[in-house]
């Protein structure tokens, strides 16, 4: 080597110290020099083998500058690489996230073959940028190449945006003229975009005509279910899927989860953490972050606690579920001391701040959520959405600051949306704000005629407030515009098997027995002192008819059906798809108290952990 190009390599190796990581031991002798000091060197001795195992190395390692520097010395030498070598250049530039690099090959490439392709359109796919994918895979049809597997598989998941299903109905037909419909990668492609489009049958359908279904699969079908809410198919298609042999990842498992947290059942969720712990997977965070979530929905927030204690790390994503747990059981005091742990871990983000002041509001932390929200609007003002706004303005409804909250929203930058409305109306509901709710009420029907918790929520201020006419007049509006309230039910799971009752239940086959029950729990809880809140009836008749009605309640029906099914001691666990009702909350303070059972209730909003008379709302809710 001249003099001065040692000099010059001596001072490179001085001020960068950059170590170009080994090709299967020693370098090529004819890329010796251009590996370790970047420099091109004369020479034509450099070969087809000599190239592939530089550029091997570098896509391995992912050592762009390096592979770079091979590409460059291709270019310096005239060396025209065939297309088997061109492909692995684009390969290696993808793989080092150089996508106008790897672009700028395959355009110059005089030939090119599926390989080629399907490494570009992977990785635009791969780094999110979904039209280009899809851009080139069309290009690439009309220059006559046919796809393989890996390329439909890899085109299905750039299948996005508004279009998306009618690109995975294209794609889907393209795959089975060239008959890689049924193959895994394909298939477990196809139903995974058709589950997340919310084809929930046609997704099943590829998965049924599957010949062999790996985890990736199995994974992708349950996750289509849970995905929809569908929580009752997801689980029995797991239960099908894993006594036929299914392998199961920490995908499948916290796919299944949140299943479970849909449908509060504990027992299950129990078996499957079990079953995680038998099968001794490695520490992954977002399936202690399924479990967390899990238990807080089921409503055990002492198991939930346990496992965020012994997380090895954590992150955001614990701590905010953790947050809402505790915010979803009124407990704002914990809520707010954890908030202060978290900022000495993690950063907190939007969602943090979302659970924060959601926890406040649950809590009744009424000056502590205001606190906290005037800090963030100092501070961390950028961070803010229409759903903090949300949470604050249902905190000052809840407390019954109606007209400060009706402030809040002409004030804030935001357009606000039905939900806050709403969230409004339901305040002024509670409160018998007849004034406010006519207001807020009329904005809701002129954005959604056609929902009829709107109807129902006016008419039952006009009712609390004893303005019978308005209340016949709102509803002879609901049946002009044939719009029907839905209707309220709660249901418990006992022996696996869930049983549902609506108001008023007549189809039960226990019905008798729980009318009869129902009777005697009225006898002992009035002798304790419960007094049926006639309040709670929002129809025009008498006192006699008003507590008959109450007695039908859809959570007093499944309390009563609790007890008669489920042995002293055990926790009874009720779910309930609308909010619960003052007479039906001190209904089941009472049995708590009368009979010692300890009851669990979760409701539209919120969970309600009743025992010895009381609850952990503190009858905030």
């Amino acid at each position: 080597m001249p003099a001065r190009l040692r000099r010059s390599w001596r001072q490179r190796g001085h001020a960068g110290r950059t170590r170009v990581p080994a090709c299967h031991g020693s370098p090529p002798r004819s890329l010796r020099h251009v590996w370790f000091s970047g420099l091109a060197v004369p020479g034509a001795d450099a070969r087809f083998h000599d190239y592939d195992a530089a550029v091997t190395a570098c896509v391995e390692r992912r050592a762009l500058r390096e592979g770079r520097q091979v590409h460059a010395r291709m270019v310096m030498a005239r060396y025209r690489p065939p297309v088997y070598l061109a492909t692995r250049l684009v390969i290696m530039y993808v793989r080092c996230g150089a996508l106008d690099d790897a672009r700028n090959v395959l355009d110059g490439m005089p030939e090119r073959n599926v390989v080629s392709w399907t490494a570009m359109i992977s990785g635009y796919s791969q780094s999110g940028q979904h039209a280009e994918a899809l851009e080139l895979f069309v290009r690439m049809l009309r220059a006559g190449c046919k796809p393989n597997e890996f390329t439909l598989a890899t085109v299905l998941r750039s299948c996005s945006g508004p279009q998306s299903i009618h690109q995975v109905k294209q794609a889907h037909s393209l795959a089975a003229k060239t008959n890689f419909e049924s193959h895994i990668f394909v298939g477990s492609s196809l139903l995974d975009m058709y589950a997340k489009s919310g084809n929930i049958q046609e997704a099943q359908r590829v998965f049924d005509m599957l010949p062999e279904r790996d985890t990736v699969s199995c994974t992708a079908i349950i996750s289509g279910y849970a995905q929809l809410g569908l929580d009752d198919e997801a689980l029995d298609l797991f239960r099908q899927l894993y006594s036929a042999g299914m392998q199961c990842n920490y995908v499948t498992f916290t796919t299944l989860l949140t299943s479970l947290s849909g449908l509060a059942s504990l027992d299950y969720g129990k078996q499957v953490h079990g079953l995680i712990l038998r099968k001794e997977l490695p520490f992954f965070v977002v399936l202690q972050n399924s479990l967390i979530d899990m238990y807080s929905k089921c409503g055990k927030l002492l198991y939930s606690r346990r496992i965020f204690d012994h997380m090895p790390h954590r992150s955001a994503i614990s701590w905010n579920a953790m947050l809402m747990g505790y915010g979803r059981h009124g407990i704002g005091h914990e809520v707010v001391q954890l908030f202060r742990n978290m900022t000495e871990e993690v950063k907190p983000d939007s969602v943090t701040l979302l659970a924060v002041l959601s926890g406040c509001s649950h809590g009744g932390l009424v000056d502590e959520g205001l606190d906290i929200f005037d800090l963030i609007v100092k501070e961390q003002n950028a961070m803010l959405t229409i759903g903090h706004y949300g949470c604050v303005i249902d905190l000052l409804g809840r407390a019954g600051r109606l007209q400060k909250a009706l402030d809040l929203i002409e004030k804030m930058p935001f357009d606000p949306t039905p939900a806050i409305w709403g969230s409004l109306l339901g305040a002024c509901r509670v409160h018998v704000n007849v004034s406010v709710g006519e207001v807020v009420a009329q904005k809701l029907l002129d954005m959604e005629p056609g929902n009829a918790g709107n109807y129902v929520i006016l008419s039952n201020i006009y009712a609390a407030a004893g303005m019978w006419k308005d209340v016949f007049r709102v509803r002879k509006l609901m049946l002009e515009k044939t719009v029907s309230k839905e209707p309220g039910q709660s249901w418990i799971i006992l022996d696996k098997v869930i049983h549902t009752f609506r108001s008023s239940e007549r189809f039960h086959p226990s019905k008798k027995d729980i009318d009869a029950k129902i009777k005697e729990l009225y006898i002992d809880l009035k002798a304790a002192g419960f007094v049926p809140d006639l309040s709670c009836v929002l129809h025009d008749v008498d006192d006699e008819q008003k507590e008959r009605m109450l007695l039908g309640h859809s959570e007093k029906l499944a309390i009563t059906f609790g007890l008669m099914n489920t042995p002293p001691g055990l926790t009874i666990r009720i779910m309930k798809n609308l909010r619960i009702c003052v007479d039906c909350h001190n209904f089941a303070k009472f049995v708590s108290k009368v009979y010692g059972r300890e009851i669990s209730l979760r409701d539209k909003n919120r969970f309600h952990l009743l025992a010895d008379g009381a609850c952990t709302c503190g009858d905030y809710w």
